[in-house]
């Protein structure tokens, strides 16, 4: 599997070459998704192993029994194009035995065959370390007892009848139809993870993870010149339940006609989708050139992402990842310096396993470490990097930052991205105030394609919609547009930022990484932001 292969599910890519779904576990009856497992048996089966794995020479040992259920509805025009149900439910031990890590897991869920994978583990580990260097060294982590976490949602989706949620994916489809759109095809994606774990250390943790991602993809086509324009839909997958398609119009913010502050109105948007998916094709070419460019968050979140996200990942940092899309260019000696200006003084860059509504908030990672929050950008300055409990000794730490996560009970869970947000500006600033000052510019909204190099530092980012700005106004919608920089280039670049008031997450809910390869769920949060002078391309190809 490769990075592309990921894409789907974070709303980047061509839906329509992009929607057959991977069958993530076995498919189920959607009422038994409702069922839940004791958590006094989870805790059973959890001893099992730690005890098997002690007996064997395990000095640690961590235990993940994971359920995880996946729900999606596809629709097309006027038709059910798919429902499907999935659920994978197992156990995966990782060990540390004569100082080296090691793995296994298995979906038989009997005491002799738990104590088997604790045991197959605990060779792993014996076998491992014969090619050890330095043994493994865990940053302290004291045990937290049987303690719970549930993500905060009001409405679990898994509950609401598909007839539901096929109704409003159809009335969706109809609106941008009947607004002028050729194609559409709309989606409903839910997951619950339910997770437990437990260590040597006296943790016995449960958890509760809801995340929900609705989406539909557009095409329009020029009926005379065979040409087409596409308008995905503006939503971001969320940490939450159904609530998020409960839209209230106090959530709207003002001057934005598709988004909503936590809430999301799909039916509005893809009504405006299909009107704006034939402005598209209307619209003027991009002359290319230096432009000032707002960067609305539905927009700016990717770019944070790839140029933020993956370079402060410590294990790209190290080079313990390279073949998966790369290294970074935010080398140790860069932190260490105290002084490396990777942008202007208004960035500020922070991480945050707690933040509500996001995709990656948790109460514990998976090797038991509380969440929290802690700067990674200060000021424009390289402050810190991402942490697991065996890489905090390399930064100095004396605890993990909480970043380690599996995608399921039968991965080995690894250092992956946290939330990681722009801050907003701290004076009263609105987009319409960034628009303002701009003589020459675009103002860019919804996510695009996208390319970065392999240190997460040359890149170029497309979008959804383009509005020429001129003399302080938006005066049309322009098209192939793309901005090219260098992610050191780029956040120096930033003069201004709009307040809290206009603060959004976006996100991915198919980040992919490691070999074999796995795919985390990721929010980036920030409010609208001007960028002054940058690099912009036209994309067009004249055949």
């Amino acid at each position: 599997m490769k990075r592309r292969d990921f894409i789907y599910l974070s709303g980047l890519g061509a839906a329509a070459t992009m929607l057959p779904i991977p069958m993530m576990g076995n498919a189920i009856d959607p009422g038994r998704a409702l069922e839940t497992v004791d958590v006094a048996l989870k805790k059973q089966l959890a001893d099992v192993a730690l005890n098997a794995a002690r007996s064997k020479g395990a000095t640690y040992t961590d235990v993940r029994i994971g359920r995880y259920l996946n729900q999606f509805v596809i629709t097309r025009e006027d038709k059910v194009q798919n429902i499907v149900n999935t659920e994978s439910y197992g156990l995966g031990v990782r060990v540390i035995a004569n100082g080296s890590w090691g793995f296994a897991a298995t979906d038989k869920l009997d005491k002799d065959s738990i104590a088997k994978a604790a045991e197959q583990a605990v060779a792993i580990a014996k076998e491992n370390s014969r090619l050890l260097t330095e043994p493994v060294r865990l940053a302290s982590q004291k045990g937290y007892g049987e303690v719970s976490w549930k993500a905060p949602i009001e409405k679990n989706a898994f509950e609401v009848p598909i007839k539901e949620k096929v109704d409003l994916l159809l009335d969706v489809n109809g609106a941008a139809m009947k607004s002028g759109a050729d194609y559409i095809t709309s989606l409903l994606f839910l997951v619950n993870e339910q997770k437990y774990f437990a260590s040597t250390d006296g943790s016995y943790i449960d958890q509760d993870v809801h995340r929900i991602w609705p989406a539909f993809f557009i095409t329009k086509i020029d009926k005379v010149s065979g040409k087409f324009e596409t308008r995905n839909s503006l939503s971001t997958p969320m940490g939450m339940g159904y609530e998020y398609l409960n839209f209230r119009p106090q959530d709207k913010i003002k001057g934005v006609t598709t988004l909503y502050k936590g809430r999301y109105d799909m039916f509005e948007d893809a009504k405006a989708a299909g009107a704006q998916a034939g402005e598209k094709l209307k619209a003027k070419s991009v002359e290319p050139g230096k432009y000032d460019l707002i960067l609305d968050p539905s927009h700016l979140w990717l770019t944070i992402h790839e140029s933020t996200g993956h370079p402060t990942e410590l294990d790209r940092v190290l080079g313990y990842e390279a073949n998966f899309a790369g290294t970074s260019f935010l080398t140790l000696d860069k932190w260490e310096s105290k002084k490396f200006n990777y942008g202007s003084k208004l960035v500020n860059i922070v991480a945050d396993k707690t933040q509500l509504g996001s995709l990656g908030a948790v109460g514990y990672d998976d090797e038991g470490v509380q969440c929290g929050q802690w700067d990674i950008i200060k000021d424009g300055i390289l402050v810190n990097y991402q942490a697991t409990r065996d890489q905090a000794h390399i930064l100095g730490l004396n605890a993990s930052q909480g970043c380690c996560y599996a995608d399921n009970w039968s991965s080995v869970q690894f250092q992956r991205m946290p939330n990681i947000s722009l801050q907003p500006g701290k004076e009263k600033k609105s987009i319409d105030d960034l628009i303002k000052g701009v003589e020459k510019g675009i103002y860019i909204i919804g996510d695009g394609s996208f390319s970065i190099d392999q240190q997460r530092y040359n890149f170029q980012f497309g979008g959804q919609l383009f509005y020429e700005i001129k003399n302080g106004k938006i005066v049309g919608m322009l098209r192939d547009v793309a901005y090219q920089a260098n992610s050191q280039e780029f956040w120096n670049s930033c003069v201004g930022i709009a307040d809290a008031s206009d603060y959004r997450l976006g996100g991915a809910f198919g980040d992919g990484k490691g070999q074999p390869p796995q795919s985390n769920a990721v929010s980036h949060g920030s409010s609208t932001a001007r960028f002054n002078g940058v690099n912009v391309i036209n994309t067009a190809r004249n055949l």
